[in-house]
């Protein structure tokens, strides 16, 4: 049954919402089929361990797999900085613990060089719930993943990064973040900082922070997840934020979203 408006017009009839699913069903369709082709592209990783034998596993590791190039290694944050200056790789896989600088500090002068806006970090570590890779991630990481990780899954972050995208794992993103957040000081910058979001955007950062897909989120909102990558641009240029992951970190740290809500 057609759905009455104000001054009588029926536009919201049957026919008119199948066509709008159709429309919404190929947006998706487009996305999909966008983000499959940017597999297909090389992805440059540098390796970033302060231990020869750790970089060694790693570069044979990636190295056996079509589409990814190892071009670089460091032995601490600071040369994994230098070196990605001068290499410009599309995934810094970062330990965090290293020598001369480690790769907290690495990581955030990483994501706050205009230079550099192309490269991500995915922060290698040993235990998946550590303080370390909250301040990581916070700095301006893409995600984490623990260094005895299965070869395709490595593999599979890497290209996921490289992409764009963040939030490898993300119910323990969001236990980690959970796990340390109510230990920090509440930054003052944060309300001004949301006070510029529309009431969309919040909504949206709000099921980032819960760990939603694009596509969970289109699907939720019932938009399309083209229009999804658009709020989610705009939210991270008006709150200065690298990537998806820093998104998740600044909703719970100005209090838009507290721990253990669903």
């Amino acid at each position: 049954m057609a759905e009455e408006l104000i001054g009588g017009s029926q536009l919201y009839d049957e026919d008119y919402r199948k066509a709008q699913e159709r429309l919404r069903k190929q947006s998706e369709e487009a996305v999909r089929e966008a983000d499959e082709a940017r597999l297909g592209d090389d992805v440059s990783v540098l390796i970033a361990d302060d231990q020869d034998l750790v970089r060694s596993g790693f570069r044979l590791i990636l190295s056996s797999y079509d589409h990814i190039n190892v071009v670089g290694e460091a032995g601490n944050g600071a040369a994994a900085y230098d070196r990605a200056l001068e290499l410009h790789p599309d995934v810094v896989l970062m330990d965090i613990r290293m020598p001369v600088e480690d790769g907290i500090s690495a990581t955030r002068r990483i994501a706050e060089d205009e230079r550099l806006v192309g490269t991500h970090v995915l922060v290698l570590t040993t235990f998946d719930i550590d303080e370390y890779v909250y301040d990581a991630l916070a700095a301006g990481a893409s995600g984490f993943m623990l260094k005895d990780a299965e070869p395709d899954d490595i593999v599979r972050a890497v290209r996921t990064v490289a992409q764009g995208d963040a939030l490898i794992q993300p119910s323990v993103t969001r236990r980690l973040i959970e796990t340390f957040v109510d230990s920090r000081v509440r930054e003052v910058r944060a309300e001004r900082e949301l006070s510029g979001l529309t009431d969309r955007e919040s909504e949206i950062l709000k099921l980032v922070a819960h760990g939603l897909t694009n596509e969970q989120i289109a699907e939720q909102l019932v938009i399309s997840p083209a229009t999804v990558k658009t709020h989610l641009a705009r939210v991270m240029n008006k709150l200065d934020a690298h990537d998806r992951a820093q998104l998740v970190v600044i909703a719970y740290e100005t209090g838009l979203v507290t721990p253990g809500q669903r």
